[in-house]
């Protein structure tokens, strides 16, 4: 039975409401705006009605949490079994303050952890390198070697805790360092719990922190794959994001687009490696946005993960329904965050939570109200993480699963940002795929522009920004803020100077030398990393040598 079939002649009904109510009150109250749009483009009526989602069918196009399409969740318990994993993106200046940060976050109750990285360690570079002056431990915490891996965690057993680490070009290189760290505690790799995002195509999109030209790139990626596959088959080997996207100013339906289109180019080279799918295919998990316009978001994660489910069963021919499903963590939106009054950001984070827990989100950061000035305080990150743990024990929303679904509008966004989605996917296709659309500036241009219209809006007061273009006061800001010591990069040099005079250089030289002509091959190099790690070689000095073999990307600035 279709939906539409609950009432009769609602278009009719429909109509002469407008008529007979809306008209005439419009005359003397007119509308606010011409016309009420999603951040999509997608057009809002004033209200939806059975007829408006007709095309939907409650058993192919729903069904029940749990089952094929998994529109309505991926679990058939969701929360009412367990919360959400409950994380706080954490990480800086060194190992040692980075590690007491995490112990206080998991004594408040913080269920995983996850890791920011500094710069020079985003992009390959040990702290004592000279790319490195200035930048080492200021976004994120400095790790150059093993012995920072372990201090990070030191006290932190890896058998108990889900740790999610933001890393792509180097992602090899830290996992292995987490590896060896879980193995030094003496925690086996197969128990080990967690995410590394190791999703390179975004960076080309959008973030910029890449080191290898595409196809190594991807080749890192895959043998990444293969080796958990069979050696820490508890790990997601990846976490295709979209968050990056849409903090580039994506719009709500361009984030899924891309994000699947991306994850279509890693399942194909994965294909292509000769993996099958089912045997990769249930490790891979997705990292997504949490924006403002609550309703469109709810709707964003329930079409991510019908249209995956569709992409990974029917497209790929994926017959293990793990395979089909589209795990994701989500983040609320930095982008959104504002300097001026910045307590406010307490409300939008908590609304944008809100929208990730209701739209069926596997675990949660909330920024802290202070993100937009510096590195978050350690009181701004306890009101984020309570944030989390008064939706999920004081509101009651996780007690029922998927419980916005059946309403008009949320199906009607639903369906509305699948079929728009998919157009993109097309399109996308029909260049080539992700890379292809990358190399000819096309995901780069749409982004722009979508963020061209935004600032546009907000800058004629169309879009308002409560406490920054509308509702404003005048204001000192001056708020607390986290500082990082000056000394904490002279400190890591000093640990790299130690490192490289006791350990055994030979060796060092000897395994770099392996490296380079494994790399030249086509074996995997995971396992060559690990013993690298293992032997004290740096990021840096592994990552170097994988240049001198790949080369460094150069992106197209024509685009």
């Amino acid at each position: 039975m279709a939906l539409k079939d609950t009432e009769k002649n609602s278009t009719d009904a429909k109509q002469r409401w407008q008529e007979t109510k809306v008209a005439p009150t419009a005359k003397r109250f007119p509308e606010r705006k011409p016309q009420f749009t999603t951040s999509s483009g997608i057009p809002l009526d004033p209200i939806y009605t059975p007829d408006d989602i007709a095309n939907i069918d409650p058993d192919t196009d729903l069904n029940f949490p749990g089952e094929y399409p998994y529109t309505r969740g991926i679990q058939p318990t969701m929360y009412r079994s367990r919360f959400w994993t409950m994380r706080q993106y954490a990480g800086y200046a060194s190992a040692e303050e980075s590690n007491a940060r995490y112990r206080f976050l998991l004594e408040q109750g913080q269920s995983g952890l996850s890791v920011a990285f500094d710069l020079p360690t985003q992009i390959g570079y040990d702290a004592d390198d000279p790319m490195a002056l200035g930048e080492v431990g200021k976004v994120g915490v400095s790790i150059s070697s093993i012995y920072d891996m372990q201090r990070l965690f030191e006290a932190i057993p890896l058998d108990k805790v889900s740790t999610s680490m933001t890393i792509n070009a180097p992602a090899t290189v830290l996992l292995a360092m987490y590896i060896i760290t879980g193995k030094r505690q003496g925690v086996e790799e197969s128990k080990l719990r967690g995410t590394v995002q190791n999703d390179i195509l975004k960076e080309y999109i959008a973030r910029g922190t890449y080191i290898y030209p595409p196809q190594p790139s991807m080749r890192l990626i895959t043998d990444l794959f293969a080796y958990c596959k069979t050696n820490v088959p508890q790990w997601n080997t990846i976490s295709i994001s979209g968050y990056h996207i849409r903090e580039a100013g994506s719009t709500a339906v361009q984030e899924v687009a891309f994000t699947l289109a991306n994850g279509i180019a890693y399942v194909q080279a994965a294909l292509d490696t000769g993996l099958g799918v089912d045997e990769f295919a249930p490790q891979l998990s997705f990292f997504f946005n949490a924006h403002n316009q609550f309703l469109e978001e709810i709707a964003k994660f329930r079409a991510a993960r019908k249209l995956w489910a569709k992409i990974m069963r029917e497209r790929f021919g994926a017959k293990d329904p793990k395979s089909w499903l589209l795990r994701f963590h989500t983040q609320t939106g930095g982008s959104t965050l504002t300097a001026q009054q910045a307590e406010n950001n307490v409300v939008r984070v908590a609304l944008q939570a809100l929208a990730a827990v209701f739209g069926g989100t596997q675990s949660l950061h909330t920024n802290s109200m202070d993100e937009a000035l510096a590195l978050p305080t350690q009181s701004a990150v306890q009101v984020a993480l309570r944030t989390q743990q008064i939706i999920a024990y004081e509101t009651g929303v996780a007690d029922s699963v998927d419980p916005l679904a059946g309403s008009y509008l949320i199906e009607h966004l639903t369906d509305e940002i699948v079929k728009r989605a998919e157009g993109y996917i097309e399109q996308i296709d029909n260049m080539g795929g992700a890379l292809a659309a990358i190399e000819r500036g096309f995901i780069n241009r749409e982004i722009q522009e979508a963020a061209y219209q935004y600032q546009r809006a907000v800058e004629s007061k169309e879009q308002v920004i409560v406490g920054m273009n509308e509702f404003t006061v005048d204001e000192d800001i001056q708020p607390e803020t986290l500082r990082v010591d000056p000394a904490i990069e002279a400190a890591q040099r000093n640990k790299l100077t130690q490192i490289r005079a006791a350990r055994d250089n030979d060796k060092v030289g000897e395994l770099r030398a392996h490296l380079d002509t494994a790399a030249r091959g086509s074996d995997n190099l995971m396992p060559l990393i690990i013993t690298c790690v293992e032997n004290d070689v740096t990021l840096g000095e592994i990552c170097h040598t994988l240049r001198g073999v790949f080369g460094e990307y150069q992106p197209n600035v024509s685009i």
